[in-house]
């Protein structure tokens, strides 16, 4: 299959045919194998209803329901792993994304980016609760990740299938998956798309999904920093529980020196603690940088046999 087209829904039953609609009309000039999974999360209304009566006309349409609301991330991984085609598409299912700007994200992809992430430059939101917050975490994303998209909430994006098939994703990781992708070298590229006013129905995101983004962001920059050498990351954590067993150690043995009344078994227990969870770090680290290692070797095992078969092909085809 050549396409599938992802939207996760909550509470859109008023916007559902339309977005449909605008689906089919933009995919079908395009003449490809396609298919849409509308994943219900959750919703209170009649969206699951009415999605499984447009699923019952056209077999392009395929509905996966969550039986209570897990939020954005986990609607659209539902979607990824359930999808056929080599490119998939997501979006949202509020018509603030239109279908029509689906072509351009697929031209940009032939030219050999693996993702393509949508710029709303023209956003029709409301300044101070969507836009101005919005602008502020795609500085700090950039920043942090070092990976400058401009618009990394918008939900409009293009994948190749077998590379957003194999990357985790939870809590709100979906508005990462650029800086996610940057550790494997990944090529993405940045279109402008349209963006519309809200017709129906209420926005679900907000201010209070601020902290959310924090923490993921914070997770992100760890993953980044230490992906290619845990054993850095392991070290520290060592280093400082490894400061913290001496410290301890250091205030008991002063106490017991000093003929304190202070009882000193809780320091020097804290010490020792602290002192072995330092050494089980350290192992983790060695163990985990043996892993890294064992994986990068047998890539490039791999790699060497795959361009020795080729060229052991070559000459065959020459004789």
């Amino acid at each position: 299959m050549d396409l599938s087209v992802i939207v996760p829904l909550y509470n859109e039953e008023d916007n559902l045919k339309l977005l449909y609609h605008a689906i089919t009309n933009a995919l079908h000039p395009l003449h490809l194998n396609y298919e849409i999974l509308f994943v219900d999360d959750g919703s209170r209304d009649s969206t699951f209803a009415r999605a499984a009566e447009l699923a019952r006309i056209d077999s392009r349409l395929r509905v996966i329901k969550f039986r209570r609301n897990y939020g954005q991330t986990p609607a659209m991984v539902a979607g990824i792993e359930h999808a056929k085609g080599d490119i998939l598409i997501t979006m949202d299912g509020d018509l603030q994304n239109d279908p029509k700007d689906i072509p351009i994200f697929l031209d940009k992809l032939k030219e050999g980016y693996d993702i393509v992430v949508g710029w709303r430059h023209n956003r029709q939101d409301k300044l101070i609760t969507r836009k101005i917050p919005s602008r502020i975490a795609n500085w700090l994303i950039g920043k942090i990740t070092g990976v400058p998209i401009k618009d990394n909430g918008c939900s409009l994006k293009a994948y190749r299938a077998n590379f957003i098939q194999s990357i985790p994703l939870y809590s709100e990781m979906h508005r990462f998956i650029p800086a996610m992708a940057s550790i494997a070298g990944t090529r993405i590229a940045e279109v402008k798309v349209s963006h519309h006013a809200r017709r129906h129905g209420k926005s679900k995101y907000g201010l209070s999904r601020i902290y959310k983004v924090l923490l993921d962001l914070l997770v992100i920059k760890t993953l980044l920093a230490f992906f290619s050498r845990p054993m850095v990351g392991f070290a520290l954590a060592a280093m400082i529980t490894g400061l913290v067993s001496s410290a301890a150690l250091i205030a008991a043995l002063f106490e017991a020196f000093n003929g304190s009344d202070q009882p000193t078994g809780v320091l020097f227990g804290l010490g020792v603690l602290y002192a072995a969870l330092a050494i089980t770090l350290l192992f983790w680290g060695m163990l985990a940088e043996i892993i890294y290692r064992t994986g990068d070797l047998r890539r490039e095992v791999l790699a060497s046999l795959a361009a020795k078969n080729q060229e052991a092909e070559a000459k065959s085809l020459g004789t």
